[in-house]
């Protein structure tokens, strides 16, 4: 089956809003074997969408269009949906009724152009929204169906996993059961991962094998479809062990296994707990190493200095030490992770400093120095980070999270 997806919305155009749900519904696709060939934005603008929305008609299975079907005047997915297919619009009275009920059980009035929510085009089935007022709608034209849900990501996520994912399925006529094993790595590019993988990805028919690059993390997908879901796993599971086997201790979880969860778990399994000195990641590790409930447990505490005064007051070391050393040098990382320790009493300390840019002082734009020490050893390494600051920083985060795994597990990276 081949999906469309038409994001609605002038502020997409405008880059006033990132089009998240572009990236979120091309996942859910991929990941239930539906094929995506197009994905198009347009703005508010009645006559481009209806044209948008009859090509869109005319080359897919299904589409899905996202946005435009609030209560504003701007809002007209619903009546363009209705042009392009040739219908008229209709009032569903009882969810008029129900949603004046909603507002009066809160004490309001209710404006009257909400009610332009209880409009669809003729034919069309609502799909209940719990999570907002606007219910999205379905609708079957000539054998092409049409899907319109909110441009809201939290209401569009909703609709679309309860409400368009199992209408797709069944359409597609799709009796077997779609299962995908998400592997994570650090520590190799995404070139060596697909070469170290070359011959799986070559032979991936059933189960399939895929690559995904984010934040310095590679993901491989594995997804198997069967007639039930342990038939499914039974496939994957010695390709995942393949994968495993080769790829050694860059594997670090799946699926829905992040970092900082997988860190704060290994903390919590040793009795360990952790503080962190962070110069040019400003606290990004400290955020996301407390990212979950129940972080408190190990995560004591965390220091942003920036300057060669600051980081010898902060964290009691040498300052003539580290201006002998340099700023951006692994002693003074390693002196940074043990004022870490010190400071909170901490078992584990880990430090990041480094040159994020775009006007280095000591050294090259994206040189960053991280350095972990715990109760069984302590080692620091220097990176080569690419891309402008954000990236940098954003990977030298994800970088200091995988070295704290490792040396949590007494995995010490090679000097």
């Amino acid at each position: 089956m081949i999906i469309e997806v038409v994001a609605v919305g002038t502020e997409l155009l405008l880059g006033q809003i990132v089009n998240s749900n572009a990236a979120f519904l091309g996942h859910q696709f991929a990941e239930n074997g539906f094929d995506s060939h197009y994905q198009v934005v347009v703005g508010d603008n009645f006559d481009r969408m209806v044209e948008t929305f009859r090509t869109a008609i005319d080359r897919a299975d299904a589409v899905v269009i996202t946005g435009g079907i609030g209560p504003t005047q701007d809002d007209v997915t619903r009546e363009a949906i209705a042009v392009a297919t040739g219908r008229k619009m209709i009032r569903d009275e009882e969810y008029a009724v129900a949603m004046r009920t909603r507002w009066e059980s809160l004490g309001r009035v209710m404006p009257e152009n909400n009610l332009r929510q209880a409009d669809r085009p003729e034919g069309a089935d609502p799909l209940p929204n719990r999570a907002g007022t606007a219910p999205g709608l379905a609708l079957e034209h000539r054998g092409t169906w049409i899907f319109a849900v909110p441009g809201v990501p939290a209401e569009m996520e909703l609709l679309i996993t309860e409400q368009v994912i199992p209408r797709l399925r069944r359409a597609a006529g799709d009796s077997v059961v779609l299962v995908s094993r998400v592997i994570r790595t650090w520590g190799r590019s995404e070139s060596q991962v697909a070469e170290m993988l070359d011959d799986l990805f070559q032979a991936s028919v059933n189960p399939s094998v895929a690559f995904l690059a984010s934040a310095g993390e590679i993901k491989i997908r594995v997804t198997a479809k069967a007639e039930t879901e342990a038939g499914a796993e039974l496939l994957i599971a010695p390709v995942e062990a393949a994968i495993r086997d080769r790829l050694g201790s860059t594997v670090f979880g799946t699926d829905r296994d992040t970092i900082y969860r997988v860190v704060q778990a290994m903390l919590i399994q040793k009795g360990w707990t952790i503080a962190t000195a962070e110069s040019a990641t400003a606290g990004l590790v400290s955020a996301a190493l407390t990212r979950t409930p129940g972080s408190s447990a190990v995560v004591a505490g965390g220091i942003t200095a920036y300057t060669i005064d600051a980081k010898a007051e902060l964290l009691g070391v040498s300052r003539d030490l580290m201006a002998l050393d340099g700023l951006v040098s692994e002693p003074t990382a390693l002196a940074m992770a043990d004022g870490a320790r010190f400071r909170f009493g901490t078992d584990v300390g880990v430090a990041v400093t480094g040159e994020a840019g775009p006007d280095p002082a000591e050294t090259d734009t994206g040189t960053m120095v991280i350095a972990v020490v715990t109760p069984e050893g302590r080692m620091a390494r220097t990176l080569r980070l690419p891309g402008d600051r954000e990236r940098v920083r954003t990977y030298a985060t994800t970088a200091a999270l995988h070295l704290v795994r490792l040396a949590v597990a007494g995995e010490w990276w090679a000097p």
